[in-house]
């Protein structure tokens, strides 16, 4: 073979190997394509089904994609409650100590030399405030916006900042700012015409009067997803009617109940209810997260599905619980009556007793027939 041939035969040989390569990358390309099409499309379906971990996935890129300066924070977290529609939004805003201050610089042609001017602390004050407002807005303006499925009813927007405490001179992770707000109501308002401040303010957002102090405040809903008492709930009252007693019913599904029944008084508010996992320990049998800023916040419920009356211990076995848990309020529901005793120590105390009667007029309420026989409960114990 002439080296003229040969050469021929060696650049042939080495285009075969290359547009091999070349076809086994395409199809490398094309599979990782079709699986990241079948991704987004799944994405889709699962996000308009309203699946949470989709929903959130979903937000989390609607924010990413919205643009700030490189020095913003820009980290947040999100839970969705697919029961209320709710989604939280626990956002990390910027300190004030990150604001620019620079107001002009001049050049002394004279002395050859530059002069700074500073904006005054009154100012920067000023600025803080506003930035803050709008920044909870676009983001809730944008997550509204972006929301093609309605998967969102509301969103509760929590503001941290994490700042120099110059009382301790420590740093401190601290919520400033909080607010909920419907989304039929918000989409309703002209942003380009409104006062921030004034427009938070309206929609009853919760801050103190100048943010850049960093006043804590209390978020009006914060869902401690740690919180490994938390478990997958199933709903019982569709198998109620006139002739289920619930004083003889399975311990456990009567706690689901209550969670149920509960879920729903709170979740015309914006409220969400969980339910922890069931121990028979006197503890916490769920809890409700409630959104209003007067009465509002974390609501320890305790279930008690009794044949005897209930004791003063219960009740100071509760009020020890609300105390340790942090919470506002403490509600323990039974199936039968309270004692004298009982009532008079939960007088004055942020508790509520709800007995039998209460108990089947709730169910009543929220369209649940069912009853409750002492004497047939304890015949079948």
């Amino acid at each position: 073979m002439h080296g003229y041939e040969y050469q021929v035969l060696l650049l042939n040989e080495q285009i075969e190997n290359e547009t091999r390569e070349w076809e086994q990358k395409k199809r490398e390309y094309e599979e990782q394509q079709e699986k990241a099409n079948a991704s987004v499309d799944q994405l889709q379906q699962d996000y308009y089904n309203k699946k949470p971990a989709a929903v959130i996935e979903y937000c989390e890129i609607v924010l990413n994609n919205s643009l700030y300066p490189e020095s913003f924070p820009k980290s947040y977290e999100l839970d969705y409650n697919p029961d209320s529609g709710i989604l939280v939004v626990e956002f990390a805003l910027p300190a004030v100590e990150h604001m620019p201050t620079l107001q002009e610089v001049k050049y002394n042609a004279t002395k050859q030399e530059f002069k700074e001017s500073h904006l005054s602390e009154a100012q920067v004050t000023k600025l803080y405030d506003n930035v803050i407002y709008q920044i909870v807005l676009r983001t809730i303006h944008e997550l509204f916006e972006a929301d093609k499925a309605d998967a969102l009813t509301a969103v509760n927007f929590n503001g941290w900042v994490n700042t120099l405490d110059k009382a301790i001179g420590k740093r401190v992770t601290t919520c400033i700012v909080s607010i909920q707000v419907k989304k039929v109501e918000f989409l309703g308002i002209e942003l380009q015409h409104v006062d921030p401040k004034a427009c938070f303010k309206n929609l009853k957002g919760v801050g103190s009067s100048k943010l850049s102090g960093i006043t804590a405040i209390q978020p009006i809903i914060k869902i401690d997803r740690g919180d490994r008492r938390f478990v997958e709930h199933y709903d019982i009252a569709h198998t109620l009617d006139n002739s289920v007693n619930l004083a003889a019913m399975d311990w456990q599904d009567f706690e689901h109940l209550i969670r149920e029944v509960f879920a729903k008084e709170f979740n015309a508010g914006g409220g969400e209810v969980k339910i922890t996992q069931a121990s028979r320990d006197g503890g916490v049998d769920a809890v409700a997260f409630d959104p209003d800023p007067i009465r509002g916040g974390k609501i320890v419920i305790q279930a008690k599905r009794y044949t005897n009356t209930v004791g003063v211990s219960a009740i100071r076995d509760l009020y020890g619980t609300v105390m340790n848990e942090g919470a506002t309020k403490g509600i323990l529901v039974t199936t039968t009556d309270y004692g004298p005793d009982a009532y008079d120590f939960a007088k004055g105390k942020p508790i509520s007793l709800l007995n039998g009667a209460n108990l089947l007029y709730l169910l009543e309420k929220h369209g649940h027939a069912a009853r409750i026989d002492i004497k047939e409960a304890k015949q079948k114990n």
